[in-house]
């Protein structure tokens, strides 16, 4: 009898099952979504973009369906770094799977701050720092489009914590590489690509943008081939683990991530009309290795034929 193939997989210091993970911003109630599927099945567990305290987001409308996919403005609703740490993070470690908090911070002294004190925070394995969001206007993207800002946050937040660091990128610029770069100068364990790209859609019988926020980030399969682009280009530039997301729905839609260069992939927008995507995935992806004859998946990672 052949031995089962082997998922498992190293992001920074986190040993992953499998390399398959809920994008952050999908769950924001982790119990009802562990009433569909059991999260001890999944690689780790990425929670919704945190900020320092409460907020209330964008006003709406903040989503709008666009041709395969849709548009999103939500801006980074937040219950508070406090409330989370004291009333969703125990229910998040009744799993065996590790958790990877997303921060959000409006400045460089608020993601130093959130960093610091997830150190004496039970439960966490790592941090991914959002520093790409298309839909908050007045921080977001901002330090994310600029590799001085990039390299400046992340070594502050380096400083602050020994957790697994993990920066995610933004594709609204010009060259993702060049940013990606200054995050790993700056001591990012990994990186998570991509962020949403910029879009906008128009009500032409009301002559509105369709979201209050005017544009959004989009998401679902449009998107992918940009993601796709943006993790085969960044793998040759960087000498860290790359996590990739967007557009992913199947299990085909994984392995195009993989083979381009990704170590990990997070599964975002597909959960909200197919809750048990990634569970899916992580089936098929060892149903691949099998037909394959392929025993571990990282034999797969940037295995790009180019020529």
């Amino acid at each position: 009898m052949k031995n089962t193939p082997n998922l498992s997989t190293t992001i920074g210091k986190i040993r992953l099952k499998n390399p398959v993970m809920p994008a952050s911003g999908v769950f924001a109630f982790w119990e009802d979504i562990a009433k569909i599927i059991d999260l001890s099945r999944l690689g780790a567990l990425v929670t919704k973009s945190l900020r320092a305290k409460p907020s209330p987001g964008n006003p709406p409308p903040r989503v709008a369906e666009i041709p395969a996919g849709m548009l999103a403005s939500v801006g980074i609703q937040s219950i508070g770094f406090d409330a989370f740490v004291g009333g969703e993070l125990p229910f998040l470690r009744r799993y065996n799977t590790p958790i990877i908090v997303s921060l959000a911070g409006e400045s460089v002294e608020e993601f130093v701050g959130m960093a610091e004190k997830l150190n004496s925070v039970k439960g966490v394995a790592g941090i991914e720092l959002n520093l790409s969001c298309p839909n908050v206007k007045r921080f977001g993207m901002h330090f994310g489009r600029d590799p001085t800002m990039t390299r400046e946050i992340v070594s502050k937040v380096r400083g602050a914590t020994d957790l697994t660091l993990i920066a995610k990128l933004t594709p609204n610029v010009t060259s993702i590489p060049e940013i990606a770069k200054a995050a790993e100068e700056g001591g990012a364990d990994a990186l998570t690509l991509i962020n949403s790209p910029l879009g906008m859609a128009v009500d032409v019988e009301t002559c509105r943008p369709k979201l209050a926020n005017i544009t959004g980030g989009m998401s679902g399969p449009a998107i992918r081939p940009i993601g796709v682009r943006a993790v085969w280009e960044t793998s040759k530039a960087v000498n860290i683990p790359i996590i990739g997301v967007g557009g992913i729905a199947s299990t085909s839609d994984a392995l195009e991530y993989i083979i381009a260069g990704a170590r990990a992939v997070q599964v975002g927008a597909a959960n909200f009309h197919n809750p048990y995507t990634m569970i899916e995935i992580i089936e098929g992806l060892q149903d691949y290795l099998t037909r394959k004859g392929i025993d571990d998946i990282n034999k797969l990672v940037g295995c790009l034929l180019t020529q």
